[in-house]
């Protein structure tokens, strides 16, 4: 669906671990948009400079990176941000990964965090919704 998806000049696209495609990423780069995407556990990356860290706001680190495997590079061949953050409510550690590089890290992981508010809430639809069909046909004659 991202192939379809209209792109506004920057406007911010958040998204999980299963969007990590670098070609698609790059194209959404090359029409001006930013993106906030959680890195994937094996990803491989050079670092090229560390920014400076705010541990209290719970960011771990916060670096400029580009890519080194062949596909990875070859479908992103510039440079990504890359910030860990703790999340400190569920104390877990999440990677991120922008190509916006002047917005504070804390305020790439509150994009995230905004989008995981909108899965929660069609979860909850979802839910909702099922339960309601469901009690409706268990009522039918």
């Amino acid at each position: 669906m991202l192939d379809y998806l209209p792109v506004e000049k920057d406007a911010f696209y958040a998204m999980d671990r299963g969007y990590v495609d670098f070609g698609r990423l790059y194209v959404m780069h090359q029409q001006g948009a930013f993106f906030v995407v959680r890195a994937k556990d094996n990803l491989k990356c050079k670092r090229l400079y560390s920014n400076p860290k705010h541990k209290e706001t719970g960011v771990r680190a916060d670096q400029i990176i580009t890519l080194v495997t062949q596909k990875s590079k070859k479908g992103y061949p510039e440079q990504l941000r890359r910030i860990s953050f703790v999340e400190k409510e569920r104390n877990r550690r999440l990677v991120f990964l922008t190509n916006n590089f002047e917005v504070p890290a804390e305020t790439v992981a509150a994009v995230y965090k905004q989008r995981w508010q909108v899965e929660l809430f069609f979860k909850w639809i979802k839910q909702t919704c099922g339960s309601s069909r469901s009690s409706a046909r268990r009522s039918m004659p």
